[in-house]
């Protein structure tokens, strides 16, 4: 098979692992309903901790990671290693098939065929990416997260923020066609928030809570 057969089958894999709803598949089997009714209407990790169930909105987030992270490593393990020039840039055919792989993942999540292409945000799909292609910048995200949740307590500020620090940290880490990746993962996830960044801005958003309802 070619190589750029190879990394079709890496974006149809991605995709089609990215578009299981486990927000809402956990939410329906602990007798939550569905998702989609209550809250942002988002199949996402915040809109399951609506619920008041931390454990419940915790398994999203690590299950949501899994299907972006798992399509990243499973592609960096399979593909052979050879030098290959993506878009002009020096790059290897693994670590190609691999950014294919999970951004098409969160592709997934953000637009699943099984919901008629309505999903999440892509958060955690797009920090299990991250975390299979370069822990170190993973963990810089997670950090900036971390201290925007604690600091000003908007979820959405929190995902915004750490996410646009993805290209930004890895323009100076990481070969360029990480970047490029991670750039257009960012960007869709933006957009995908464009209702909380208008809230933001007329100081309507909602804030952080682990109470329960």
């Amino acid at each position: 098979m070619c190589l750029y057969g190879i990394f079709v089958i890496c974006a149809l894999c991605g995709y089609l692992l990215g578009s299981v709803p486990f927000g809402l598949v956990l939410t329906r089997i602990a007798g939550y309903g569905d998702i989609r009714k209550i809250g942002s209407g988002n199949i996402g990790a915040t809109n399951v901790l609506r619920t008041g169930n931390k454990w419940l909105a915790l398994l999203t987030v690590l299950l949501d990671a899994f299907k972006a992270g798992i399509a990243a490593y499973v592609a960096a393990k399979v593909i052979p290693s050879q030098d290959f020039y993506f878009l002009g840039l020096g790059a290897t055919t693994n670590i190609v098939g691999s950014l294919i792989a999970g951004s098409f993942g969160v592709l997934g999540h953000m637009f699943p065929v099984w919901l008629k292409f309505k999903g999440g945000k892509g958060v955690s799909s797009a920090f299990g990416l991250l975390l299979m292609t370069n822990w170190q910048i993973a963990l810089i995200s997670l950090g900036v997260w971390l201290l925007m949740a604690f600091t000003f307590k908007y979820s959405s500020l929190s995902a915004l923020t750490a996410a646009i620090s993805m290209p930004i940290v890895s323009f100076f880490m990481l070969p360029l066609v990480y970047t490029i990746f991670y750039t257009a993962i960012v960007i869709l996830v933006v957009a995908k928030h464009h209702a909380n960044i208008m809230r933001l801005i007329k100081g309507q958003e909602s804030k952080i809570s682990f109470k329960k309802k």
